[in-house]
């Protein structure tokens, strides 16, 4: 089969690999119908590493993955061959003291598609994943509605895992499809006043359309002096989703007294900071966001139930032989893309 790989800084290549074959009682062979570039895999792609995890190369990246089973292990009773699925990109030990506390995407000895050192990721035309990561999705929902439930499913777990939506004055920094993924949920679950900045005015214009109640540009304006002028007793929570040091400066400058900054946002360097003395003063409380836990079903069920509207991000689509061309639009911003997805041949045996 084919695989398109990492073969140093900026660079891939289309190459023969072996098919992979069911090792496990559990284990589903998926052939991929269609893949979502995200911030991160471009991170890889860019500068070859996300603080401590480095590529060797080659390496297959991608992880905003959707399918079709094509077989699985003697032990699997919730998909079968045919079966359309969503991939959760995680793959716990189940075992260990986090997995058994319900933490799994804190695993200690966690797999993730297209992480360095962990697992190989889904721009290939098959993959084997364990049945715990398939979920299988219904006949109204799309391939891509799918693969974005990854994403999303991120923002459905922040916003969990922040402060009671009803009535709570938001800011989301970065709009981008995960400041998106958490615009959405947030909105749905009755936040009064969403806040949402970003350097690209387009994204803006998107945030609008979707549930932001004011957008703002770093680049042309003082967003927390601008903040403060309209919303005078300050922000409830904050979303960091856009890895950048200025955006948590700026989220400290938002909240209020007790509010909560959520990061979500993947910083490509090792290290951040913060002016302790206004986090202290307003007793701020900081909240790291790690991936999904247990929001996959739950994204997947807004989706289909309606609550709320993925499609619009996806602005690009780029055939599986051009997704260099479909990395290189995403790491230069280029085109207005929010969501670039690949799309895999389905005559591949």
């Amino acid at each position: 089969m084919r695989a398109m790989v990492l073969t140093g800084i900026r660079s891939m290549e289309m190459q023969e690999v072996p098919d992979p074959t069911l090792q496990n009682k559990k284990d589903v062979l998926i052939r991929m119908t269609t893949v979502g570039v995200c911030g991160s895999d471009v991170h890889y792609y860019v500068s070859g590493k996300i603080g401590t995890q480095v590529v060797k190369f080659p390496f297959p990246v991608g992880h905003e993955g959707a399918g079709i089973v094509q077989d699985v292990g003697a032990d699997v009773t919730g998909v079968k061959p045919g079966d359309r699925i969503a991939i959760e990109p995680a793959m716990p030990c189940w075992t260990c003291d986090q997995c058994l506390a319900g933490r799994p995407h804190t695993c200690r000895n966690l797999s993730f598609l297209g992480c360095p050192d962990q697992a190989d990721g889904c721009l290939t035309e098959k993959i084997v994943m364990p049945e715990s990561s398939c979920f299988k999705i219904s006949e109204s929902m799309t391939l891509d509605e799918a693969a974005l439930s990854e994403p999303l499913s991120i923002g459905v777990y922040a916003v969990q895992q922040s402060i009671p939506m009803q009535d709570a004055t938001v800011g989301i920094l970065g709009a981008g499809p995960i400041g998106l993924s958490v615009l959405l949920p947030a909105k749905a679950q009755g936040a009064k006043k969403i806040y949402v900045t970003d350097k690209l005015d387009e994204r803006l214009a998107l945030a609008r359309q979707v549930g932001a109640s004011w957008t703002g540009n770093p680049n042309h304006e003082d967003v927390v002096a601008t903040v403060h002028k309209v919303q005078p007793d300050e922000l409830d929570v904050v979303f960091e989703c856009c890895g950048q040091q200025e955006a948590l400066t700026q989220a400290i400058g938002m909240l209020k007294p007790g509010g909560k900054l959520m990061i979500v946002g993947i910083p490509q360097v090792e290290e951040v900071s913060f002016s302790i003395s206004q986090m202290r003063h307003k007793e701020i409380t900081i909240r790291n966001v790690r991936r999904q836990c247990h929001c996959v079903q739950p994204a997947l069920d807004m989706i289909d139930n309606k609550a709320l509207d993925v499609a619009f991000m996806v602005t690009h689509r780029f055939p599986f032989e051009k997704t260099q061309d479909a990395f290189d639009l995403v790491a230069d911003y280029r085109d207005g893309v929010i969501k670039a997805v690949i799309d895999f041949p389905q005559t591949c045996g």
